[in-house]
């Protein structure tokens, strides 16, 4: 299997004979599904080739998820971390298995069911953010000061690591964020939360959030507002149709989630024009340098070869939101 020598991780696990299938729809670390016949487990590793400096860090992701576990948040447990790289190629961590349903669509939801699962989904990012990173062992996680103007930075010097074409407006709508940051409160953020990085149970609660390669100690709104984001961006395909989840029926609307987030979290969400701007810079960032691992023949998967070209409209929906739109 691409990616995954089951015969070496055997050989380290001292383990039964393992069988395993890589998960669809992840874009940047790549995730298994593996198990021994008995026990199941995931398993996490870096993409195969491009890999830019601080991202996909296994050691990272596999502190938080055990400093989350441990403070009863719902996210798979994490097992153990190999940063060997002479096991499979890659440092990994295996967690266990979590069973749920992943909404990439959520085309079999009634628009009561998907109104009510958006806001649990809200409910549970303030819950992420009311935790003190000091008390559940992650108060060296991260550092909040200062951490809008870091990201602002950042993104800027991953974007120069994945350039392979011009993009009309990306540098302009980098120089406008960064001449007026906010500073913000520090919680734990996730960085890439919305609704295909969670696991639903038949009840439609929350039993895992996934994916947590960008998280950090930093500024909440930038969650909520990457999850606007998310909510408004066509990344969806009916019937061969680009459509965005905020135009399926019973999808609450922007300011109601907003205001949900303000209500459960108790933070003031007035003035979010900066945090949906760079929220989508941030975006177009990632999506770059998937295009980038995709054209370099690096990225494991179908459907990546769309998604260049939904970089264009998020830097003119980020200069949007500078001017208030």
């Amino acid at each position: 299997m691409k990616g995954l020598d089951l015969e070496k991780l055997q050989a380290y696990l001292d383990s039964p004979p393992l069988s395993g299938t890589m998960f669809a729809g992840g874009r940047s670390n790549l995730t298994y599904a593996v198990t021994d016949g008995v026990n199941r487990w995931v398993l996490r590793r870096p993409p195969l080739g491009h890999v830019l400096p601080t991202a996909h860090d296994m050691a990272r992701e596999h502190k938080v998820l055990d400093a989350l576990s441990k403070a009863d948040f719902p996210v798979p447990k994490p097992v153990l971390l190999c940063t060997d790289t002479e096991v499979i190629g890659a440092p990994f961590y295996l967690m266990e298995h979590v069973d749920g349903t992943i909404y990439r669509d959520p085309a079999g939801l009634s628009p009561t069911e998907f109104r009510e699962l958006t806001f649990t989904l809200v409910d549970t990012l303030a819950d992420l953010h009311a935790l003190d990173p000091q008390a559940i062992g992650l108060g060296d996680f991260g550092k909040p000061e200062g951490f809008n103007a870091r990201q602002v930075r950042r993104w800027k010097q991953q974007l120069d690591a994945s350039r392979s074409r011009e993009l009309s407006g990306i540098d302009e709508l980098h120089a406008r964020l960064a001449t007026d940051i906010p500073d913000g409160a520090g919680a734990v953020v996730h960085g890439d939360f919305r609704l295909d990085n969670v696991l639903v149970s038949d009840k439609l609660t929350v039993n895992a959030v996934l994916d947590w390669e960008m998280s950090t100690l930093g500024d909440p709104l930038s969650d909520l507002a990457l999850m606007l984001i998310y909510a408004g961006r066509p990344m969806l395909e009916r019937d061969g149709v680009p459509v965005a989840p905020i135009d399926i029926p019973g999808h609450p609307t922007l300011d109601e989630i907003s205001a949900r987030y303000a209500e459960r979290s108790k933070r003031d969400v007035s003035d979010l024009h900066w945090y949906v701007g760079f929220a989508a810079f941030k975006l177009a960032v990632i999506l770059e340098g998937v295009h980038y691992r995709y054209i370099k023949g690096q990225t494991v998967g179908p459907g990546f070869d769309t998604v260049g070209a939904m970089v264009p409209a998020l830097v003119e929906q980020g200069h949007r939101a500078l001017e208030g739109n």
